[in-house]
């Protein structure tokens, strides 16, 4: 009979290395390794042939670049999605994409389970599995941090670099590093290690060498540079004037985000296994286009529309942060975000200096501003009298004045 067939989401770090072989052997099972190129850079280099080295039969690595920008990125940042008020989910929104090319290779290959290398701990357990579920129901999940004798196995570190050492696995774990990162096209996500501690303060001279995708917003440039960005429809289509997909769109304002030190978070956030955790952001394009977006509805959207949008973000965002992106809800959501955005078109003149996007400028076609209406002086267009405001006043008011006289009587 055919071995079974597995299909695991590698990164070619520690635990997926070594998972890799103990799938191998313990199932008896061919292993496919799966790598999404979503921007991780460097990081990509040599994977295949690690892989095919620690005993993977196939391997793919598939750029979703493309994808990941237009389909997942863009729609995401048209809802104004912002997790706890400060994390713009640039691991969260990876991990749907990553599940759903896993299936597909999956049905394509005849495997019959897909395996991954979150920890019984984190988010992304969730996140791989509830996606996956949505896609293909019946695929079987094979998550080795859960299963006892993997963790008797491997209680720590050292356990697993010395298995990759008697496996012959090139690994690099170094205490130079200790913490773990997870990079996209979106951001860059540091955690664990000296990071557990919520008081200490990566941003110090001695250990601001950690971020990788911006410079110190001390260091940034003493001069500051403007930005046009051009929307049509709630998506960003120019830089500058020049026409761009959105991949072009991130790539170029990740560049100019981490020149000028933006995009920095660093916060202890709710995860949806019930603890909290520390965890530092680096998001320079994507804070720059969430900026920019904002400011581009401020004068094309009804107050009402974004009032009901608005209502909606802090659910919408718990949604991509558990894992539920291709749930029904979700997809409810977002068919009210695209009909929220069809006139959030026009132009937005940022300003990057020193760690901040500093508003210089909008302007639409559809502008739902009247500066004529909106002026202090006197209407030419006769569209609003003050007058009128003594009447509704008086009608919002009285209700507050049933409710004080009321009260004053207790």
């Amino acid at each position: 009979m055919a071995k079974e067939k597995i299909v695991l989401a590698y990164s070619g770090g520690l635990d997926t290395s070594v998972i890799l072989k103990w799938l191998k052997e313990t199932y008896d099972a061919e292993i496919i390794a799966f790598t999404a190129d979503i921007g991780q850079k460097e990081e990509l280099d040599g994977l295949e042939e690690k892989a095919l080295a620690t005993g993977a039969s196939k391997v793919y690595i598939d750029d979703l670049r493309d994808e990941f920008a237009k389909d997942f990125i863009y729609p995401m940042f048209q809802a104004g999605a912002l997790y706890e008020g400060q994390y713009l989910l640039g691991t969260s929104i990876a991990r749907p994409l990553i599940a759903k090319r896993m299936v597909e290779i999956a049905q394509a290959e005849g495997a019959t389970a897909i395996a991954h290398g979150a920890t019984g701990k984190g988010n992304d357990q969730v996140r791989f599995e509830l996606n996956a579920a949505a896609l293909t129901p019946d695929i079987k999940v094979i998550a080795p941090w859960r299963l006892e004798e993997f963790r008797n196995q491997f209680p720590g570190r050292a356990e697993m670099i010395a298995y990759a050492e008697k496996h012959g696995i090139p690994v690099t774990a170094s205490a130079a590093k200790p913490y773990s990162t997870d990079r996209n096209l979106l951001h860059i996500s540091y955690e664990s290690g000296m990071l557990e501690d919520p008081w200490f303060d990566p941003s110090t001279p001695e250990n601001k060498d950690m971020f990788l995708l911006s410079n110190d917003p001390e260091d940034a440039p003493d001069t500051p540079e403007y930005l046009e960005l051009e929307f049509e429809q709630g998506n960003c289509v120019a830089l500058n004037g020049e026409r761009l997909n959105p991949l072009q769109v991130m790539e170029q304002l990740n560049e100019l985000g981490g020149k000028h030190g933006i995009g920095r978070v660093d916060m202890v956030e709710n995860r949806f296994v019930g603890m909290k955790s520390r965890g530092v952001y680096e998001t320079p394009g994507g804070t720059i286009l969430f900026t920019a977006h904002r400011k581009m509805e401020s004068i094309t959207m009804d107050r009402e529309v974004m009032n009901l949008r608005d209502s909606l973000i802090t659910r919408y965002s718990t949604l991509v942060y558990n894992g539920f992106w291709f749930a029904p809800e979700r997809l409810a959501l977002q068919a009210l975000v695209t009909e929220s955005q069809k006139n959030v078109t026009g132009t937005v003149r940022v300003k990057l200096y020193k760690g901040n996007v500093i508003g210089a400028g909008v302007k639409s076609p559809v502008s739902l501003y009247n500066p004529d209406i909106a002026t202090m002086e006197a209407d030419p267009t006769q569209a609003y009298d003050q007058g009128d405001a003594t009447g509704f006043i008086r009608l919002n008011a009285l209700r507050l004045k049933v409710y004080s006289g009321v009260n004053q009587n207790k």
